[in-house]
């Protein structure tokens, strides 16, 4: 009996493409069954390609599906591997995993970006090329392949790879958590405000939030996603915390007894 993997091979030798082909092999552990799925996680929207049925697309769409299947395989992943953690514990960690930051060095350690098709001018563009290619490559693999394909890939190739959990666990980069924790240990309320949407030459997006917390604008800070700006304020507004005395005192005035 010929192996699925074998014949795959076999048509290796007959396809265009091979050097992706093999590239993907060796990123996923397994041969594509449906290589156009990743040719098209592979595009940037700075450069989008038309498809067959003559409608341009990107990888937004795949990196949209990736996104979500992540977040429940990583979540099934801690849940199985730390069975005495709370919730908050677990929630915590898999931010860690998940966020941009993590997954684009991810990316970049698989050399994704190398292979993305992307408009010149886009590097000019902290999007965290990358991180979102793998995303919509593990968006590729559940349409591909199918969930269990997704869990191997992301266990094996990703968490187990590129993470140390025990060291992972000691530090704590979600600075939004951390905010909204100690508002909610002293009583204090905080917001996420949207205070404009500008764009960049490539005509991407640029979010401004503002952190109000009791009331008082406590720091500001720009993204290409809302979640990015959100990070950035709130890295802003605890380091103002630490640093300004009279302005934390300010805030705790406002604070619930």
């Amino acid at each position: 009996m010929v192996l699925p993997d074998a014949i795959s091979l076999i048509k290796l030798l007959f396809i265009k493409d091979k050097e992706l082909y093999v590239y993907l092999h060796s990123v996923l552990g397994f041969y594509p069954r449906n290589i156009e799925l990743y040719r098209l996680a592979l595009v940037h929207r700075s450069k989008q390609v038309k498809l067959r049925d003559g409608q341009w697309a990107d990888n937004e769409r795949l990196e949209y599906l990736g996104d979500a299947v992540l977040d429940l395989v990583v979540a099934d992943f801690l849940y199985n591997a730390f069975p005495s953690h709370n919730e908050g514990f677990l929630t915590s960690t898999r931010a860690k995993i998940v966020q941009r930051e993590s997954l684009n060095r991810v990316g970049q350690a698989m050399r994704l970006e190398s292979h993305v098709q992307a408009a010149a001018h886009s590097n000019s563009h902290h999007s965290f090329i990358a991180g979102n290619a793998l995303e919509a490559i593990v968006g590729a693999i559940y349409l591909d392949r199918g969930y269990h394909a997704c869990h191997r890939f992301i266990t094996r190739r990703i968490i187990k790879e590129h993470f140390d959990i025990d060291e992972l666990i000691k530090v704590d980069p979600n600075y939004k958590s951390r905010l909204i924790e100690w508002t909610q240990k002293h009583r204090v309320s905080i917001d996420f405000e949207l205070v404009e949407t500008t764009y960049d030459k490539d005509n991407n997006p640029i979010f401004r939030t503002a952190v109000m917390i009791g009331g008082l604008f406590a720091a500001d800070d720009t993204g290409y996603s809302k979640k990015e700006s959100h990070q950035g304020a709130s890295r802003k507004a605890l380091e103002r915390l630490d640093s300004d005395i009279n302005f934390k005192q300010q805030v705790l005035s406002t604070g619930s007894a």
